[in-house]
């Protein structure tokens, strides 16, 4: 038999379609084969017993010809079992079972116009093996259970008819969403009972410190909300087309989580840009800056739906240079974002290290650091999947990895993102020193610039006898300066002003600490008190 047959198969078993349970088989070498992965009902559960159902089209030739279409279903481990080798010396398989390989006795009369299996494939076989004979003038329906968990191919061949066409339809227990897909149904489920957790937190601060609420806190309160509503929206999406199929409300609400996931990222992008400006802990506003920030944010967001919106309406094969004026726009505001971010948080850092705000720039330094830990995960990642998808070529690429590629390719990201967004949220989270911790500067603590000597010599005027005159060598004493002739004039000991305190609240005490006592313990019986007034009470 030709061998383009198997080469065919080799070309379309790397393709895993995922739009929809039912696909189209024809006469075209792309289209003769569709493979997909099936789960038990085990596996998931489902009250239907799974099942790939194969429906040919019926065709009415003129004359008395019945066109025949050859048919194959079984799982891919099973896949060396298909064909035989006319001979020990040929390294070519037979495939078709026609008059030819009847008469070398590859095959059967009955089997004509089916596949050819291998000799006790159907005990070999780890799953059950069906090759048929379909006549299209009368085609029937057929049905193959699935009872283990498996990639699964459904072949076709043009025995007799130059054109034919048919729909498989795979269905899970579960429901109507595809096999690789089904995984994220708990996933993004299970991402939006998170972010609401992660939501009831955040809003429990909020309300205990709504008083002193920064800015920046109020864009962090709004985009928790929004992934909130985000993932819902995507799991709603997923359990829609499990219960009713990729029909066209399916696909409107596709668009809408499309669009909502454009959303998401421009909204990340501009919170932590302006957040990299330190917007609310060292700037109290951006100025016209955030009116240039905001018009990025609107046009990368507008880029992202156009993008989203020719992703889903443009095939690979029908791609051209056009796709070029959409993904060109997104990349540049996708690097001016990244630029400016950067950039920002580099000088913020170091204003503050400048002005000695080390309380500040830690929190930044933190920021950094989990910044860069998502570029290393991300390329790590990168790295890992180049490797993963070098062997792509290899017929069991897809069937050994059918069951994971979502997460290769979608689940790991949104797990990167959460932790970011999560840790943004801890560093900037409501406190109750929100406004003071953000409006003051911390002091600089210069070794230079403070010496204890300044004041050392008061203190030893007060362990002094104060009867005594004061030493020619002390740091206060005559000798630092002339001693007047005219004789200080007597001041009253109750009449000394307090000019360093006057007008200073220094610390607020409660209520409760308003008055002080007439016991020993209070500052009129100290000893303090009595050292500082020369007399006791």
């Amino acid at each position: 038999m030709k061998r383009w047959l198997h080469a065919s198969w080799l070309l379309s078993i790397g393709v895993l379609r995922t739009a929809a349970n039912e696909v189209e088989l024809n006469e075209k070498d792309n289209s003769r084969q569709q493979c997909s992965g099936m789960y038990s009902q085990k596996a998931w559960g489902g009250s239907t017993p799974p099942f790939i159902l194969f429906t040919a089209m019926k065709d009415l030739p003129e004359g008395d010809s019945d066109p025949i279409v050859s048919l194959v279903i079984f799982e891919w481990r099973d896949e060396h079992l298909f064909g035989r080798y006319p001979t020990g010396q040929s390294t070519e398989k037979e495939f078709s079972c026609n008059d030819a390989n009847v008469l070398a006795g590859l095959c059967t009369e009955e089997e004509l116009g089916s596949f050819i299996l291998g000799a006790n494939a159907t005990a070999k076989a780890t799953n059950p093996i069906i090759s048929r004979a379909i006549h299209l003038r009368e085609p029937a329906p057929f049905k193959y259970a699935i009872k283990k968990t498996g990639y699964y191919c459904v072949g076709t061949y043009g025995y007799s008819a130059q054109e034919y066409k048919a729909v498989v339809e795979f269905r899970n227990a579960y429901g109507e969403l595809p096999a690789a897909q089904i995984a994220k149904l708990p996933f993004y489920g299970g991402l939006a009972i998170v972010y609401a957790v992660v939501g009831a937190f955040w809003a429990f601060l909020y309300v205990q410190n709504r008083h002193d609420i920064l800015p920046v806190q109020n864009y962090i309160t709004a985009i928790i909300v929004f992934l909130i509503v985000e993932e819902l929206m995507t799991w709603g999406f997923y359990d829609f087309q499990n219960r009713h199929g990729f029909n066209a409300g399916a696909k409107i609400f596709l668009v809408v989580v499309s669009i909502l996931n454009a959303g998401r990222n421009s909204f990340s992008f501009f919170l932590l840009l302006i957040v990299c400006m330190g917007y609310g802990v060292v700037k109290p506003s951006l100025g016209k800056t955030m009116i240039y920030v905001r018009f990025l944010a609107l046009a990368h967001f507008t880029f992202g739906v156009i993008y989203a919106v020719a992703s889903l309406s443009i095939t690979p094969d029908n791609a051209g240079p056009l796709v070029l004026l959409v993904i060109l726009p997104l990349a540049g505001t996708l690097t001016a974002f990244y630029v400016w971010t950067l950039n920002s948080l580099n000088l913020t850092m170091k204003d503050l290290l400048q002005r000695k705000q080390t309380i500040k720039a830690k929190m930044y330094k933190k920021l950094w650091w989990c910044i860069l830990g998502s570029i290393i995960i991300i390329w790590v990642f990168f790295f890992v999947n180049s490797y993963t998808f070098a062997g792509r070529s290899d017929p069991d690429f897809v069937p050994d990895h059918w069951q994971t590629r979502w997460f290769i390719l979608d689940g790991w990201l949104n797990l990167v993102y959460f932790f970011d967004i999560a840790f943004v949220s801890y560093l900037w989270r409501p406190t109750a020193n929100n406004r003071r911790f953000a409006m003051s500067d911390e002091l600089a603590q210069d070794d230079e610039g403070f010496e204890i000597a300044s004041f050392g010599g008061s203190l030893d005027e007060e362990d002094g006898d104060a009867s005594s005159p004061p030493e020619l060598g002390a740091p206060n004493g005559g000798a630092t300066r002339p001693l007047s002739p005219v004789p200080p004039k007597p001041v009253n000991e109750n009449q000394h002003p307090r000019q360093s305190l006057d007008g200073e609240t220094m610390f607020a005490v409660g209520d409760d600490a308003d008055k002080w006592s007439d016991d020993e313990d209070s500052p009129r019986h100290s000893m303090e008190r009595q050292k500082l007034t020369g007399k006791n009470d």
